[in-house]
């Protein structure tokens, strides 16, 4: 189904340009306290009130595919994961993370974006793999993702891909990820892309910099950061042809840094459309 004003939105918007990373985390900057108030920027910052969107938000369906009952396939891509008992424990934190989440309160406040015959529902973590086997070191294109991704599917390494399939792919330490020409760490912190219309997958770069870090623990930013792709990619799996806004871009770009717990989990807070806010 596409609506005639997702007709129009779909034209400004193409998915060279299409907002679909987690921005670096920016603190608040340091006044001094006999300044506090005197600005309108100051009190913004007392009371909240300001307005830190380009626009209104308002999310827009462009008529395509949304995921209805995500299964989620976790990749953890590095020898740290497998020969490093911290990071391997952080990675059994990142399954039981899905496997709460997935049939929590966070799939069923998606369901908003229900559109003709989408309908959103809860998801499952399908299966969990580490692999060593080329893995990076230093920096990887995101096309080179991209090419291992489909060897992966190809060779049988991974499940194949159907319309409910996300794979998540997470980083080895000191691996930098570069996606269109910028980098992880230095301009996001993650991403979710297709390849085509098909094989939905988000790359989850490990958290080593303060502006991935904010002041959360390692597994609170992984998580902040994974929810905040998985909602985008089920929402707008092939950016930017599903829920889409031209001013601010995907469902967690406008809520980008404002988290909540659900299920025991910090997740990031998504943009409601119904509630005008973030929640």
């Amino acid at each position: 189904m596409k609506t005639k004003n997702g007709s129009k939105q779909a034209q400004k918007k193409t998915r060279a340009d299409a907002i679909r990373v987690v921005p670096l985390y920016h603190p608040k900057r340091y006044v001094r306290l006999e300044e506090l108030g005197k600005t309108k920027e100051d009190r913004d910052l007392l009371t909240g009130i300001g307005e830190p969107w380009a626009a209104t938000p308002r999310l827009i369906y462009n008529g395509g595919a949304l995921i209805q009952n995500v299964k989620v396939h976790t990749i953890f891509w590095g020898m740290n994961w497998k020969s490093d008992a911290g990071m391997s424990k952080l990675k059994d934190k990142v399954s039981q993370f899905f496997t709460d989440i997935l049939i929590s309160p966070l799939m069923d406040q998606l369901s908003e974006y229900n559109a003709g015959n989408w309908k959103i529902g809860h998801g499952s973590l399908a299966g969990t793999q580490v692999i060593t086997n080329g893995a990076p070191t230093g920096s990887i294109q995101d096309s080179e993702i991209q090419s291992m991704l489909k060897t992966w599917i190809n060779a049988g390494a991974v499940p194949p891909w159907d319309a409910d399939t996300l794979y998540f792919i997470y980083m080895d330490k000191g691996v930098q990820v570069i996606m269109g020409g910028a980098g992880s760490c230095s301009s996001f912190c993650g991403y979710h892309d297709a390849i085509g219309d098909q094989e939905y997958y988000a790359v989850m770069p490990f958290p080593s910099c303060a502006g991935c870090l904010a002041d959360l623990s390692i597994i609170d930013a992984l998580t902040g950061t994974s929810s905040h792709e998985l909602c985008e990619a089920i929402t707008d799996p092939v950016p930017p042809s599903g829920w889409y806004d031209n001013n601010n871009g995907e469902i967690g770009d406008i809520c980008a840094w404002k988290f909540k717990s659900v299920s025991g989990h910090n997740v990031q807070l998504e943009w409601s459309n119904r509630a005008g806010n973030c929640i």
